[in-house]
């Protein structure tokens, strides 16, 4: 009792104050009543005692090692932790056998991975037996997406529970607890105590480790401001795996929010993705594409301005090169939008496996021999530009193969040029057509060219 009242941080001396904090009921945890609350999927399988192996997907600091805890300590389960950075086959075969000698003894065992995506494949394929039948209840706990992380075999035996990263609400509750743990409220000025939980940035664990080093790191009777609290507490750096889900995750965002035309959601995930360390030139290479598969024909000036923006980049580099960076995201945000190329090629190699074996109408074909002549190569072909419109309206496609539309522009940008010069050519052909078809009527007579113009008719025009 002396000890406890003899100093203001002695508590803290015993544990880490997270292990201090740390839910011993489900009415403790925070932040994820979507899976907790009353009627809550995974509370009705915890009330009811019949548990089957799941997986909790969520971000650090959510509370997936807590829940884990609570749901043996609450269905009297032998309780068994594994990280999977840590433990490898030998760990494994050791907790699947002594698994097996209290499932004989009649108690159940719940196995409880850290990590779990970070073992291989095979490691993974180990569990199957032993949940299948019933040795272990699995609980795997990983940050990655387990649809690209996890066996199939293994996912197909296991729920999925998602977690969120805490909110604001959530990580006011965790300061409150703190404040009652300790006996004082938190040393920070009132502008302070609102910052303090941006910068877990949604992490309970990382909140928790925070305020003990501001109990611990502030002078007696000082009440830290935000900007003592910037130098005592170094800011947690973006939470972004490169070559994993958030990676995938933030280039979707941009590349939606550039599609919608977003200037300003564009520009954040862009500064997401370079403050959390991606490679410039793979933004660079997005963006690029975007240029063409979403803007395209619309302003055929912004593939253009990509290379550019790309080549500028390799030339300076950081951070005056991020300049580049964020003027092709504000040009490809604010120019109109198309995917009418992007599609049109699809439908072209869709036809051309349809119509695979076709041959092109012989009129188009060069005749450089006397028997190609005589097949019928090259016969009838008009030369486009000496017409008096430089339009034929001759059919191109292979016999057999009907006239397919692959290539429909929008009304907007510069396709709605294109659109006019294609309606235009599309009434010519069909009257030429049209015209075709009444000279070859039965009994018909072709008509005859159009006298030339007299110069002075001309000139008078």
């Amino acid at each position: 009792m002396d000890d406890e009242q003899g100093s203001l941080f002695s508590a803290f001396l015993k544990s880490p104050l997270a292990d201090r904090m740390r839910p011993r009921t489900l009415e403790e945890v925070v932040g994820q009543d979507h899976l907790l609350g009353p009627d809550a999927p995974l509370r009705r399988m915890i009330e009811s005692g019949r548990l089957s192996s799941f997986i909790l997907w969520g971000p650090p600091g959510c509370g997936k090692t807590t829940i884990a805890r609570i749901m043996a300590h609450t269905t009297s389960m032998h309780f068994v932790a594994l990280s999977a950075v840590f433990s490898g086959i030998a760990e494994l075969r050791k907790a699947f056998d002594e698994a097996a000698k209290r499932r004989a003894a009649g108690q159940g065992t719940l196995l409880f991975v850290d990590e779990i995506h970070r073992f291989n494949r095979a490691q993974q394929d180990g569990f199957l037996p032993f949940v299948e039948n019933g040795t272990v209840t699995l609980v795997g706990a990983t940050t990655e997406n387990p649809s690209f992380e996890l066996n199939s075999a293994l996912l197909s035996r296991c729920k999925v529970f998602v977690m969120k990263p805490l909110d604001e609400a959530a990580l006011n509750k965790i300061m409150v607890r703190a404040e009652e743990l300790s006996g004082m409220p938190l040393p920070l000025s009132e502008e302070a105590r609102k910052t303090l939980p941006g910068l877990a940035d949604g992490d309970g664990r990382y909140l928790i480790n925070l305020m003990e080093s501001v109990y611990d790191l502030a002078a007696e009777g000082e009440r830290i401001d935000s900007k003592r609290l910037s130098q005592l507490v170094r800011q947690r750096a973006p939470v972004y795996d490169k070559d994993r889900e958030g990676h995938y995750n933030l280039i979707s965002a941009l590349h939606k929010s550039l599609r919608g035309s977003d200037v300003d959601a564009a520009l954040y995930w862009a500064a997401r993705m370079i403050e959390g360390g991606e490679d410039p030139l793979y933004l660079l290479r997005r963006l690029t594409r975007f240029s063409m598969e979403d803007v395209s024909l619309a302003d055929p000036n912004a593939l253009q301005v990509a290379v550019s923006c790309w080549d500028t980049y390799e030339r300076l580099g950081s951070p005056e090169g991020d300049i580049a960076i964020a003027e092709l995201v504000i040009y490809l945000a604010t120019a109109p939008k198309s995917n009418s190329a992007y599609v049109a090629w699809g439908s072209a190699l869709r036809a051309a496996k349809k119509y695979s074996s076709l041959m092109p109408p012989a009129h188009i074909l060069n005749a450089p021999t006397k028997l190609m002549k005589e097949l019928g190569y090259g016969h009838g072909y008009q030369y486009d530009q000496d017409l008096p419109d430089a339009f034929s309206g001759q059919n191109y496609f292979p016999d057999g193969m009907p006239r397919t539309k692959l290539y429909n522009p929008p009304d907007r940008g510069f396709e709605r040029e294109i659109r006019k010069r294609l309606d235009y050519w599309d009434r010519l052909r069909r009257e030429k057509q049209a015209q075709m078809k009444r000279d070859h009527a039965p009994g018909a007579e072709p008509e005859p060219p159009p006298a030339p113009e007299k110069k002075e008719d001309k000139e008078s025009k």
